[in-house]
């Protein structure tokens, strides 16, 4: 059983370098984790511009291996793992019999009976101890590696420039040939390392996943690769606006227990063509209770950006929404929001209201992303 009492407050590999850095930080997960470096607003115009660097090591690295690893993960996800190459990446959903969302990850394929899943920080023992008691009756071992695995994120249009001055790095394919939701296995000064061509900020970039111990040496590596290229450290405050404009969920705001793949709009992460059952199944052919409230974006008027549970309402001044992520967009230079609001809101082009802190802000809902990368 997985001791749930209260736990020291959890300090990064890279924690001394972030003091050197200047960072400010706030508590994540149980993590100290850096918010901030500079300003919010130069890491995330970096990110969209030059490069920035994320520590990560706080998210949680689950392996599931052996002869029927693939099977155990079809079963214990919504999408068909086992269909994945090796090499490859894919979102998927954890859900619970009801239906509702444990967690989101990314699931990458390692090898022909190996499999790595990133999980949120916040749901890592929920989500290793769902999958390990849904792979009990398959030939496959489930275990939670995330005390060993140190992750460093390199975000930006000059990532590959910047991977491509790295020493050290013994790789099966280059990181600028991977393609995206594409990885590769090889080491690191040695030691047995993984690079992704991942990402949550809706910039092209590589998620490196080394032991701990290696931490310190790869970040420095990483900030002298950039030093001319514009690369920053950025913390975790402008990783929520850059995720924020490129519509994607963050489990808390956007995803929850209560909520179904279908309200988030996640329906196609669910493949229900897919033989066999797996958890949650029955729930979400089902479907959630009519009327029930679906994720929209909205563009707002003005400077005043909503926030999380700022409520949505109609012409009417009836409340038809919850707005669940909110900011200022720092790239397109006026209020976004993410909100749950009722069906009959939720057509692009409806015309709504922000309740902020009893001003009503004008706003619209608008097709996600708000951001999209111009395709090169």
């Amino acid at each position: 059983m997985t001791d749930r009492t209260v736990q020291p407050e959890r300090l990064s590999p890279l924690h001394q370098k972030h003091l050197d850095a200047g960072a400010s930080f706030t508590d994540f997960a149980g993590w100290q984790m850096p918010v901030r470096y500079s300003s919010d607003l130069a890491e995330h115009h970096a990110i969209r511009t030059t490069a920035g660097l994320f520590d990560l090591s706080h998210m949680a690295e689950i392996f599931v291996t052996g002869d029927a690893a693939g099977a155990a993960l079809d079963y214990a996800l919504a999408g068909k793992i086992s269909a994945i190459a090796i090499g490859q990446a894919k979102y998927s959903l954890l859900l619970s019999p009801e239906g509702g969302i444990i967690d989101d990850v990314v699931v990458y394929r390692t090898g022909e009976s190996r499999f790595t899943v990133v999980a949120n920080a916040s749901n890592r023992f929920p989500a290793a101890e769902a999958l390990a008691a849904r792979a009990a009756d398959f030939d496959a071992v489930v275990v939670d590696g995330s005390d060993q695995i140190a992750l460093i994120a390199v975000q930006g249009p000059n990532a590959v420039a910047i991977m491509d001055r790295l020493d050290g790095w013994d790789l099966l394919i280059a990181p600028r040939d991977l393609k995206y939701y594409w990885s590769t296995l090889g080491s690191y000064h040695g030691s047995q390392a993984m690079v992704g061509r991942t990402g949550y900020t809706g910039e092209d970039g590589f998620e490196l996943y080394v032991p701990v111990g290696d931490a310190a040496a790869l970040w420095d590596e990483l900030m002298a690769a950039g030093a001319d290229l514009g690369l920053v450290p950025a913390g975790l405050a402008s990783r929520d606006t850059l995720r924020l404009e490129a519509g994607m969920p963050l489990y808390g705001h956007e995803l929850n227990l209560g909520t179904f793949p279908v309200q988030a709009r996640l329906n196609r992460v669910v493949n229900l063509k897919k033989e066999g059952d797996f958890v949650g199944r029955a729930a979400v052919e089902a479907g959630p209770p009519e009327g029930s409230r679906v994720l929209v974006g909205l563009r707002a008027d003005g400077r005043r950006a909503g926030r999380a549970d700022y409520p949505v309402r109609d012409l009417d001044g009836a409340e038809v929404g919850v707005i669940t992520s909110g900011a200022l967009s720092p790239t397109l230079g006026y209020p976004v929001a993410m909100a749950y609001v009722d069906p009959t809101a939720a057509e692009p082009g409806t015309e709504l209201f922000l309740d902020v802190r009893g001003t009503s802000i004008p706003a619209s809902v608008v097709a996600l992303p708000f951001y999209k990368r111009e395709a090169k």
